[in-house]
């Protein structure tokens, strides 16, 4: 394992190179591979892009993302225009789904709530929310509709790990249980961690997916 200063001293000049995030307002601290961020940034996109440059750095096994947004006041705006805002947009990203999404709106903060059929349209309601001006930050407590899901899921999560030129299938395993799939083994980094589950969310009826993949860089 790598020493943290060296980490640290790695992800400070990541982020000071990354063009969507050079920010002199976030604070960086390693203690045994795991990465803390915090400070603050002006925008959703920037917070992001700073917890994505950390997972690129050589050595970081987790990542803390305590990042605050301020948004600047000329982008702060009532919490009735927000509201309406993110109800136009979902309904025109996800217009099936949308009917099925609450939204509450609270000092810019945005609570998504419903019930929806793919992880997809539940990860997309949570970015179209992010994405409309005004909104400092989104709880996204949308629930998947169970569903039974076929024996060769398994089977075939298996066989998409092993065409993923980004993920070693040979260090993971999978089991499920119901709804839920459960990951096990070791990645070489967060990304490809972060792979694996986003692989395994492209399968319909999944409603869960434990995340128990270690990062043991080589």
């Amino acid at each position: 394992m790598r020493p943290d200063q060296d980490i640290k001293r790695d992800l400070e000049i990541e982020l000071r190179s990354d063009p969507r995030v050079r920010s002199n307002d976030v604070t960086v601290t390693v203690k045994d591979g795991i990465a803390m961020l915090t400070g603050f940034v002006r925008s959703h996109r920037k917070k992001a892009a700073a917890e994505a440059a950390a997972k690129r750095v050589a050595g970081v096994v987790a990542i803390a993302n305590d990042i605050e947004v301020r948004l600047p006041l000329l982008h702060q705006r009532p919490d009735s225009a927000i509201a309406t805002d993110v109800v136009g947009a979902l309904h025109h990203d996800l217009p099936d789904a949308a009917r099925e999404i609450q939204v509450t709106v609270r000092d810019g903060w945005v609570t998504l709530e419903g019930e929806v059929d793919w992880h997809y349209e539940r990860d997309e309601a949570k970015w179209t929310a992010y994405r409309q001006s005004g909104v400092v930050g989104v709880s996204n407590l949308m629930h998947l509709r169970p569903a039974t899901i076929p024996a060769e899921v398994l089977r075939n999560i298996v066989e998409a790990f092993k065409r993923n030129a980004s993920i070693d299938a040979n260090r993971i395993t999978v089991e499920l249980a119901g709804s839920e799939v459960r990951l096990r083994g070791v990645a070489r980094s967060g990304t490809e961690r972060d792979e694996a589950e986003r692989v395994v969310w492209n399968f319909p009826g999944i409603t869960k997916v434990d995340n128990g993949i270690v990062v043991q860089p080589e």
